[in-house]
């Protein structure tokens, strides 16, 4: 299938469905921009698309918890639809607000009578933080990630921390290959044990920084490969290793090409 339909949605507060919307674009999809009423109008509409791609920002505030208040209208109004689509063989990206909008649905970690099986948390140095960060990749399950083993990208972000229920719920989603991102220390060699602030820019347990389901089908990360398409992007581009895209772009080419 050539030039895939993507679809942007948004809500009051997103603030990065545009730069997602590039993204897309430079990697061959076909990216559309809705507001998140119109599919809760018309939940049918999502038939057209073959990606879905849940955008960073603040979205309803974050007022109540951050992505609290969008996650619960796709969990109880929209969660048959988006399910079938998933079914149908389609991609969801969820990326930093999208990763916690995710995790209050069933989408990307399964919830169950004890309480969600993972949250995202308050960062550990009590303020937002904006930085580059290093990461890497782990297993092969996740589409989004095919063939890519690090990257740098921004994260910009004040609840970050992934904390999973307990060590059980933890086990077994890295036993199921889910727990696929996770920041490395900038310092080469260093142990994961050893990654600290700020190379853990939020103190998320086992570094781990996006996931995927079951399927390999969902991901959700916090860090924001939209912000780097374009070697240019980089604060060190000049004097740095040379590169043809900028890391982030990857991402969405591997999500493109997943349907071509």
């Amino acid at each position: 299938m050539a030039n895939p339909r993507v679809l942007i949605l948004r809500a009051p507060g997103t603030n990065c469905d545009e730069e997602s919307s590039h993204a897309f674009a430079l990697a061959g999809g076909t990216p559309e921009r809705l507001h998140v009423n119109r599919i809760l109008e018309s939940p049918q509409t999502l038939a057209i698309f073959q990606i879905l791609c849940i955008p960073g920002g603040f979205s309803y505030g974050d007022d109540v918890a951050a992505g609290r208040i969008f996650g619960n209208q796709i969990r109880h109004r929209l969660a048959d639809a988006l399910v079938a689509f998933r079914d149908a063989g389609k991609l969801i990206l969820g990326i930093c607000n999208g990763f916690q909008v995710l995790l209050k649905t069933e989408l990307l970690a399964a919830n169950h009578s004890a309480g969600p099986t993972a949250t995202l948390a308050a960062n550990d140095s009590g303020r937002f933080e904006d930085r580059w960060v290093r990461l890497e990749t782990c297993g092969s399950k996740c589409a989004f990630l095919a063939g890519i083993g690090e990257l740098e990208l921004p994260v910009a972000h004040g609840e970050g921390k992934f904390v999973p229920r307990d060590d059980a719920t933890r086990d077994a989603l890295r036993d199921g290959g889910q727990l696929v991102l996770r920041y490395v220390s900038w310092v080469a060699g260093a142990k994961p044990q050893a990654v600290g602030y700020p190379d853990n820019p939020n103190g998320a347990v086992d570094n781990i920084a996006g996931i995927c389901d079951a399927t390999g089908q969902v991901f959700g990360l916090m860090p924001h490969p939209e912000r780097f398409v374009d070697p240019t992007q980089h604060p060190t581009w000049t004097r740095g290793p040379e590169r043809a895209v900028g890391d982030g772009l990857r991402v969405f080419q591997n999500a493109v090409r997943y349907f071509t």
